[in-house]
């Protein structure tokens, strides 16, 4: 009797060059930006499953204990990889609730099929494996009521509470009650990562469609398969069928990835990567559209220049991680002072932009431009440092400063740099240049 079943060996082949591919875009998407998403490294992972399930299935003709583990590690690794791409999709990922569920999930499975494999036909094991398999994640998900009322969560819980049913029902039947047993839990699983990614990428792609329609496929197949061997079983349908939804689903994936690094990429295209504020491109658009509606309206319209005074000391004593975590502080505190009409933009390295919209008058934009510096005046923890930085701004009004936004950026350089001038004679002759000096002894 054959040990192995080489007809599995192109399954392991083609599935190895479809992870193969999907991490080279995982990785080209970590590359392009600095990290590498927590969600392609569990598809990654599940994968990994997928091809260690058909590994194992080369193994299922043998006798004895290695044909016993090639079953079970075979059908418990399929079941692996569904649970992760559903566990992939949560949005609670990071709540030590949902590892708690991750791992219910993964046990409860795993001990279904293990006791499936070794025990025969009515063995009392059967039931209580049956009833664990919904009760843990059920448990699991109630635990967590109180932090997180998520419908996914309760969506698993549903699923596998069925499922416990149904295998309390049918996993006893004579012949083929096993047989049930391991489609009904994979198509749970696969169900299950329907639903997950259908909620999780409601939008009009080729990627979210073809994943989802991959997903609800692979599902079916676990209830095609039965249908047609009780009703049809004339019927031969050759394996290569039976896996082409594993296929769609990972070039949907991989379309998925590509879809998230093309729209990152527009994003970087119009935004600073480090504040993910407006860049100046961005900007000089939004500054135009905003004279153009003030010109339509009669209306008028702000721009404050901001130039912080002290930056390049923080890079250079500090460091420039230091650096970067005030200009993200600065973002968010900008952020959080205006309207939402109002657009703040990073313009340049230490230098920030506000377009201010209607209704806006030259006496709002001075007091939005003080309540901004007199937050920079103030000191500002990094860690264990505290600094003091301080702004100069420069304010031009729509149309009285400039008609156009060249002009009045112009015309607001130039006020921002008298600022700058005249704040640093004030600087060296105000009774605080003692007290900025001691807190921050660079200041200068």
């Amino acid at each position: 009797m054959r040990q192995v079943d080489l007809s599995k060996l192109p399954d392991v082949a083609a599935v190895s060059l479809l992870t193969l591919a999907f991490f080279s875009v995982a990785r080209y998407g970590a590359f392009t930006r600095h990290e590498q998403t927590s969600s392609s490294v569990i598809w990654l992972i599940g994968w990994l499953t997928i091809v260690l399930h058909f590994t194992a299935f080369i193994f299922l003709p043998a006798q004895g204990f290695l044909g016993v583990a090639a079953m079970v590690i075979g059908t418990s690794s399929l079941a692996w990889a569904g649970i992760l791409f559903m566990w992939a999709s949560l949005p609670y990922r990071g709540q030590s609730s949902s590892y708690w569920l991750l791992l219910s999930l993964l046990a409860t499975n795993t001990f279904y099929f293990f006791v499936l494999s070794i025990a025969p036909h009515g063995h009392w094991l059967l039931q209580p494996a049956a009833v664990l398999i919904g009760a843990l994640p059920l448990l699991a998900s109630i635990s967590a009521l109180r932090a997180d009322r998520h419908p996914l969560r309760w969506t698993i819980a549903a699923l596998y509470s069925a499922l416990s049913v149904f295998l309390l029902v049918f996993e006893n039947r004579p012949g083929i009650g096993p047989y049930l047993a391991v489609n009904a839990v994979l198509f749970t699983v696969y169900a299950g990562c329907c639903i997950h990614f259908w909620i999780a990428y409601r939008r009009a792609t080729t990627g979210a469609f073809i994943t989802v329609a991959g997903f609800f496929a692979w599902a079916n197949v676990f209830t095609a398969a039965p249908l047609i061997d009780s009703f049809l079983p004339r019927v031969q349908i050759e394996s290569e069928v039976w896996n082409l939804p594993k296929y769609v689903v990972a070039v949907g994936m991989i379309l998925l990835l590509l879809e998230d690094q093309i729209e990152h990429n527009r994003f970087l295209a119009l935004h600073d990567e480090l504040t993910g504020l407006p860049n100046r491109r961005l900007f000089q658009d939004r500054l135009a559209s905003a004279l153009e509606r003030a010109r339509r309206s009669g209306s008028k319209a702000a721009l404050l220049l901001i130039d912080l005074d002290r930056f390049k000391q923080v890079n250079d004593t500090i460091g420039h991680h230091a650096g970067d975590e005030l200009l993200k502080h600065i973002a968010a505190l900008f952020l959080g002072r205006v309207r939402r009409s109002d657009t703040v933009a990073r313009t340049g390295g230490d230098e920030f932009s506000v377009i201010l919209e209607e209704p806006v008058n030259r006496a709002d934009a001075m007091s939005v431009a003080r309540s901004l510096t007199h937050f920079l005046d103030a000191p500002i923890e990094l860690g264990d440092q505290v600094v003091r930085i301080g702004a100069s701004v420069g304010i031009a009004i729509y149309p009285e400063d400039g008609t156009d936004a060249e002009s009045l950026s112009i015309a607001a350089d130039l006020r921002m740099y008298d600022h700058k001038r005249s704040g640093t004679v004030r600087k060296h002759h105000s009774p605080a240049a003692k007290a900025i000096a001691q807190t921050y002894p660079l200041a200068d």
